[in-house]
């Protein structure tokens, strides 16, 4: 018996099929294509991709850092469980390594290119209170951190990546305890976690 309609919803199921396959597979080659760092730190390696098509500026800045090898001996100074660790900033000894000229602000714009928000595993740059400020300091979200996100009111922080691999090591690091350090009155590891290198792998 032959129903009416049967082969052109067979016909319609098999091209929707071959579309969302096609989609898939261009959203797996952008994310591949996506600039990878990989962090070998004390505590073991995470890596880390990141978005140019949605922080041009800021990507650009971050990745200069890792190819100028800044961030390699530097330690997380900052790291608060349940909320973050930051690092990129400070040597072991505390001292705060001369950084080129501030990045602008991408926040709004990252995340209204569909950018990530600030949930567990992204990368958003540190700054002061103001938002052209940022320079090499990153950090983490180990929970998602929504009132750090950019808004009418705020400009929240520039997410521009997250962690693919590793994510186990960061959580080791941000369970790390922790107290005062260097000029630092506390959330400062007990033990420092030293990045070890950052390397650019793609």
């Amino acid at each position: 018996m032959n129903i009416p309609g049967t082969a052109f919803n067979r016909r319609s199921v098999t091209l929707l099929l071959a579309a969302l396959t096609l989609s898939a597979g261009a959203a797996f080659a952008a994310d591949s294509a996506a600039p990878k760092v990989k962090f070998a730190t004390s505590e073991g390696d995470f890596v880390v991709e990141v978005y140019p098509d949605k922080a041009p500026k800021t990507v650009e800045n971050f990745l200069q850092y890792v190819k100028d090898k800044h961030y390699d001996g530097t330690v997380f100074h900052r790291v608060i469980n349940n909320f973050m660790v930051q690092g990129g900033g400070y040597d072991g000894a505390y001292a705060e390594k001369k950084t080129r000229a501030p990045v602008v602000h991408e926040g709004r714009e990252a995340l209204a290119k569909g950018g990530p928000k600030n949930v567990v595993g992204t990368l958003a740059m540190a700054r002061t209170n103001e938002p052209n400020s940022a320079s090499s300091q990153f950090f983490i979200n180990v929970k998602d951190n929504d009132f750090l996100n950019p808004s009418t009111l705020a400009p929240g922080y520039t997410v521009f990546g997250k962690v693919t691999s590793g994510m186990d090591v960061v959580n080791k690091i941000k369970s790390v305890p922790t107290g005062s350090g260097g000029p630092f009155p506390s959330d400062v590891p007990k033990t420092p976690v030293v990045i070890k290198s950052a390397t650019l792998v793609n």
